[in-house]
């Protein structure tokens, strides 16, 4: 049994009637899968709402309809684009002998000695990466470690992350997730400072050449 139950009733309404199910407090959607035929479902808007708030779109929910349950994902949320209301949802019936792709937010904690030390900051790279799994091992985080970061220039690659061999990573292993780098007044100084020992050492060069002409 999955983390989460979000019961539902069979959905009669189609297209237009939507409306009017919206305004009675119900949410449209659909359960469809590998596995079974597409259902067309309605749900009470609060319950509907805080279920997808506490599950997100990475853990389990098991969808209660027609006395059936059906472990699923919150595939697609359709939202009203100025009040923010849901829409409709389609939940994906997962099989649980297949693998599928989920998207699973990244979330940093600790943090970097050289950053406490106000000595570097933090630059960050995607917020999310997509893995294919077994529905068992969903995951609805990936946590990075900043603590680990204890230098000038080290660095959190995604081939750094370590998922087990069931887990398929689509991303490029070589991307930056986080890293330490020099604040930006820093680095114009340290260029500021190089860029004076170059004049320093081309006005010497040019203090040479003349004094061996002179001496000639």
């Amino acid at each position: 049994m999955a983390e989460f139950q979000l019961a539902a009733e069979l959905r009669q309404a189609k297209g237009k009637k939507n409306r009017q199910l919206r305004r009675e407090g119900y949410v449209p959607g659909i359960v469809y899968g590998p596995s079974i035929e597409p259902i067309d479902v309605q749900f009470p808007y609060r319950s509907v709402e805080v279920t997808l708030m506490n599950a997100g779109g990475t853990n389990l929910i098991d969808i209660e309809v027609n006395g059936g349950s059906y472990p699923s994902l919150a595939r697609e949320v359709q939202r009203d684009v100025v009040r923010g209301d849901i829409l409709h949802v389609d939940f994906l019936a997962v099989d649980q002998s297949q693998r599928i792709s989920v998207e699973v937010p990244i979330v940093m904690h600790g943090e970097s000695p050289v950053v406490t030390a106000r000595e570097g900051i933090l630059i960050t790279g995607r917020s999310s990466l997509t893995l294919e799994v077994f529905p068992s091992d969903i995951r609805d985080r990936i946590m990075i470690d900043l603590s680990t970061l204890t230098e000038m220039g080290s660095e959190v690659l995604v081939r750094d992350l370590t998922f087990g061999e069931s887990v398929t990573v689509h991303n490029d292993p070589n991307e930056m997730l986080a890293k330490i780098v020099q604040p930006a007044a820093a680095r114009a100084e340290e260029e500021l400072d190089e860029l004076d020992e170059e004049l320093e050492g081309e006005g010497a060069e040019g203090e040479a050449a003349e004094g061996e002409d002179g001496e000639a």
